[in-house]
């Protein structure tokens, strides 16, 4: 898949399905029920039938489509990805034909940068798995690997040399597709800048982190564009977007007996909590309302806020990565909103007035309800049996 400066650009979104129930990313069972790759993927097939009813051209794979593939103490599942070649071929075959753009972001706990040798030896073989996958599938170079710095572990600069470091331990075909990611609270984008510098390696641009960790101050456009510089030519780069949260978080918080005596007795010390509702004497839990977290990302995209940055980077060519976390169903509310707020954004993206009825239908059509069942919300990855926390 090559750029193509006459095809729309993609709006994609990352693993779970919200707009129709029971469609699912990838088999979650446990390892004592045997979970397999191959039935993964006759999950999937499903997805790319939808992908392709509701119009959606660019979809991130769970980075556990394979479980356990490389759990070190689960030698039974290692060889999972060598069984389903047959089963990875046609899926990547139907993909192409369907025109869909795949990708995976390997979970939180792959790090290339982490002073423990074994966690990045670990984290190389989860990459080369999944890479694996993708050339089993017959991708090419547009199907990539998104993956971040890593931790800080106290020292930024050592941190970033070190994934240089790890990146060189990292085979040739894992090289061929990784791409990484500016960070919201440790690894800027001048610090992407800095390794991409140094090693070749492309760059994927995340407008929402951009805003949350610049304190270089570089200015956008110009920075957005050398990322996209850093990608191969002839392969049209991506990117990843997200409005921010903006509603009170609700937390749960447990009221100590000796907390529930006072205010039983009436004694209990006036709080300046914002609670949901009132809070009765006899309460083991309260649910107090607290503000946003603005490196959360919201249910939905805002259309303005969208609008105004695909004008500001007017002319360049790239797909767009939508990280709402009403996955499809964001889109499905976005493209209409383009149509009606930014018809010249809406175009780029291959949506016309002529589309109108259709997407307006769909619009409606949300208002019945969304698919909300109680599964992980992970982009990134989410089967780890005992997680290490390198992410100091």
């Amino acid at each position: 898949m090559t750029i193509d400066p006459t095809r729309p650009l993609r709006l994609g979104f990352p693993v779970k399905v919200m707009g129709v129930p029971g469609l699912k990313s990838g088999d979650t069972r446990r390892w004592q029920k045997d979970p397999h790759l191959k039935c993964s993927l006759e999950h999937l097939d499903a997805v790319l039938d939808y992908l392709k009813k509701v119009e959606i051209d660019m979809y991130r794979l769970s980075s556990d489509i394979a479980p356990y593939a490389t759990h070190p103490d689960m030698p039974q599942f290692h060889k999972m990805v060598e069984e389903s070649d047959a089963e990875l071929a046609a899926f990547g075959r139907k993909a192409r034909e369907l025109d869909i753009r795949l990708s995976f972001h390997p979970s939180q706990f792959v790090l290339l940068n982490s002073p423990n040798p074994e966690l990045t030896r670990k984290s190389i073989w989860d990459l080369s798995s999944q890479a694996e996958m993708l050339d089993r599938m017959g991708c090419g170079p547009e199907a990539v690997l998104v993956t971040h710095v890593g931790g800080v572990y106290d020292d930024r600069e050592a941190a970033r040399a070190r994934w240089l470091d790890g990146y060189e331990q990292c085979p040739e075909h894992v090289k061929r597709r990784l791409v990484l990611e500016n960070d919201d609270i440790r690894f800027s984008a001048a610090d992407v800048l800095w390794i991409t510098e140094r090693c070749g390696v492309p760059c994927v641009f995340d407008y929402q982190h951009f805003w949350c960790l610049n304190t270089e101050r570089l200015e956008l456009r110009d920075t957005f564009e050398k990322f996209l510089a850093t990608w191969a030519e002839g392969v049209r780069p991506k990117m990843h977007f997200s409005s921010p949260r903006t509603e009170m978080r609700e937390l749960k918080r447990k009221i100590t007996p000796k907390q529930r005596e006072a205010a039983m007795a009436g004694k209990g010390r006036k709080s300046k909590e914002l609670t949901k509702a009132p809070v009765k004497a006899t309460a083991r839990v309260k649910t107090v309302l607290v503000p946003p977290i603005w490196t959360g990302h919201s249910d939905f995209t805002n259309p303005f806020e969208f609008a105004t940055f695909m004008r500001m980077v007017d002319g360049l060519e790239f797909d767009v990565m939508m990280e709402g976390k009403a996955k499809d169903v964001s889109i499905i509310k976005l493209r209409p909103d383009l149509l009606r707020f930014a018809p010249d954004v809406a175009a780029r993206f291959g949506i016309y007035p002529a589309d109108a009825d259709e997407l307006y239908a769909e619009e409606r059509a949300l208002e019945q309800g969304v698919s909300s069942e109680e599964e992980p919300d992970v982009d990134e990855g989410g089967l780890v049996e005992s997680p290490e926390e390198e992410l100091a």
